[in-house]
């Protein structure tokens, strides 16, 4: 699939699509060849009803007796009757094709649109997410597609029949009579003028609908994911209120479009009158003078309908259309966004040693002005956006390392930078020599095992999770993992073991029980580096003390980065790195850094109950 045109305003979403959907051009080709024929073969009848009257009327010199040469009337006919089956056979077979044409493009492309646009989503960084609520990306890759989808479906089709329409009923007329093909195409101007009118109003509006389709999308899934929450505080009234609010809002935002939209239909049709009654008249009159034959003002009447009538449904094709642009737009736009964090070219070996370095590394959320970072000092509006200030950080391959200091110093920033979460602005982070940016992503995290603070589980079984990082993984390895994360005891004991469900976010699990699982689930693949951001958070002192025990045992085997708040956790780390404001200020073991009577004793001091001043 080609990548889609730059999200510059004057492009046309259709010519973005267009230029996107490389693989299917030869496909919408044929799509539009068969409805254009399929549009052709259904004027026909019209066409046969005037040269059937034109063999009651004219006899022996009608149109069939001079082009066929068959003079018996009856013949006549029977030829007629034979070339109007050849074209009621052609119209079910080329419209057979279109709808089966039109249909496929439409489930096609617009399962390939949502599965670009989600893959794109996931390479996305993760500073990316923090600013967007995850109901409008929701809505764009649900709602959106689907409106895309409708369109192809229904509205293409129509636009590309009625432009059909108009231009072989306008040749059909032009070959008859050019005056009364002037007078009959009056109203063509004022309802493509009309239609342009409409247009321009309604794009602002349907953007406007799915802007609040988005809003309500969020909502909603914010509230279903926090229901615990708000049952907890008694919300729920306070809540279904929000989204009264919001839902009010969508249906608003409709209603203006709506509004606007049912007006073209009377328009229209005001207009198919002027047409219609001056064909009719003036038609009608040129016939009774034997200026125009029976037979052809029969097919001027039937045109005239059939040239202005389809026209009625121009409002549902704009409705549609707008719809489906606005779609486009939101679609391509997600597509268009550039990917901060790539993938480098080297792999890691496969036994990598794991050793990981930190040098001079930099780093805020929120973007530093261009120059800010590097060896020069930054002003001070840049350095209080930074939340790393040249970290320094060396953990040899096999020890285990733990980063402790108060909430805000950096701890869990970290964890993000080494999994290339995020990127840094300066400094350079390395496993075992190379720097991340030139590693492959899969090669770089799958290295690592990670355990967060989030104890996230996916809606599956126990052994589901645990197979999540390592899909390949016997029953046997599954339970060794279990076992050094003390939760194979619990999961025998759940209803179906291994098989039993954990529901959605791994809700009928308590949160102990979850985060030995997730444990367990970086233990499984058996990384190099293992991370644990704060991994005993949500378990009581009794099972943190069996995790510490099965901690000991795994990290003998590879390198471990703890990032720890109970400090009774890390006592046996090789080195404990204390962070303030962004930089390593103490390091040691545990007893060295009690005696040093800094940083580190103050904390242990407050978390063992004694009262100790620290001197750094």
């Amino acid at each position: 699939m080609a990548s889609p045109a730059p999200s510059d305003p004057v492009v046309h979403p259709l010519r973005r699509l267009w230029a996107y959907a490389t693989e299917f051009r030869r496909r919408i080709v044929t799509a539009v060849v068969a409805t254009v024929l399929n549009k052709l073969f259904d004027i026909a009848p019209e066409l046969l009803i005037g040269v059937a009257i034109d063999v009651v009327v004219r006899t022996d010199d009608s149109f069939v007796a001079q082009i066929f040469g068959v003079e018996d009337r009856e013949q006549q006919l029977y030829v007629l009757a034979a070339i109007t089956v050849v074209a009621w056979v052609l119209e079910s077979v080329s419209q057979y094709v279109s709808d089966r044409m039109w249909r496929g493009l439409s489930q096609d492309l617009q399962h390939d649109l949502r599965m670009d646009a989600y893959r794109h989503v996931q390479d996305l960084d993760l500073a990316w997410f923090e600013d967007r609520a995850s109901g409008r990306l929701l809505t764009i890759l649900g709602d959106d597609v689907n409106q895309l989808e409708r369109f192809l479906d229904v509205g293409a089709s129509k636009i590309v029949l009625t432009a059909t329409n108009v231009v072989a009923v306008g040749a059909v007329f032009l070959a008859i009579s050019p005056t009364l093909a002037l007078l009959a195409f009056v109203p063509i101007p004022v309802i493509i003028g009309g239609s342009l009118l409409f247009q321009r109003r309604l794009g602002p509006r349907y953007a406007a609908v799915r802007e609040a389709a988005g809003r309500v999308g969020g909502l909603l899934g914010g509230n279903l994911g926090g229901i615990a929450t708000i049952k907890a505080f008694g919300a729920e009234r306070r809540e279904a209120a929000r989204v009264a609010g919001a839902s009010a809002e969508y249906a608003a935002a409709n209603r203006s479009a709506i509004a606007l939209s049912s007006a073209f239909v009377p328009l229209i049709r005001m207009a198919i009158l002027t047409g219609f009654v001056v064909t009719l008249v003036l038609g009608g009159k040129a016939a009774l003078d034997g200026n125009l034959e029976v037979g052809l003002y029969s097919v001027l009447v039937f045109m005239t309908q059939r040239l202005l009538w389809p026209l009625t449904e121009l409002g549902e094709t704009l409705d549609l259309y707008q719809r489906g642009v606005a779609s486009i737009r939101r679609i391509l736009d997600l597509l268009d966004t550039p990917i901060g964090i790539r993938s480098g070219g080297r792999q890691l070996a496969a036994a990598t040693p794991g050793a990981v370095r930190f040098d001079d590394v930099r780093f805020s959320y929120r973007p530093v002005p261009p120059g800010a970072a590097g060896p020069a000092p930054a002003s001070d509006a840049v350095e209080d956006r930074l939340v790393l200030r040249g970290l320094d950080l060396d953990v040899p391959a096999g020890e285990t390392h733990a980063i402790v200091g108060a909430t805000g110093a950096g701890k869990s920033t970290v964890v993000k930078l080494l999994l290339r979460l995020y990127a840094p602005d300066a400094g350079t982070i390395a496993v075992d020599g190379a720097p991340v940016e030139e590693l492959s992503l899969p090669s770089l995290r799958g290295a690592i095992g990670y355990v967060g603070q989030d104890t996230f589980l996916f809606d599956g079984t126990v052994a589901d999770n645990l197979r999540y990082g390592a899909p390949d993984a016997t029953d046997e390895q599954l339970r060794h993992a279990a076992e050094l994360a003390e939760a194979d005891a619990f999961v025998r004991d759940l209803p179906r073991g291994y098989e039993t469900p954990v529901g959605e976010r791994g809700v009928k699990l308590s949160g102990g029980q979850r985060q030995r699982l997730t444990i367990a689930r970086a233990l499984v693949r058996d990384p190099a580096i293992l991370v644990l951001d704060e991994a005993t958070s949500a378990v009581d002192n009794e099972t943190e003390a069996a995790i510490q025990r099965s901690l000991l045992r795994v990290s003998r085997e590879r390198t471990t980065i703890v990032i720890a708040h109970r400090l009774s956790t890390i006592r046996h780390a090789h080195r404990i790195h204390v962070l303030h404001e962004g930089r390593v200020v103490e390091s040691g073991t545990h007893d060295e850094l009690v005696a040093a009577r800094g940083r580190y004793a103050a904390l242990w001091a407050v978390q063992t109950g004694e009262v100790v001043g620290a001197t750094g």
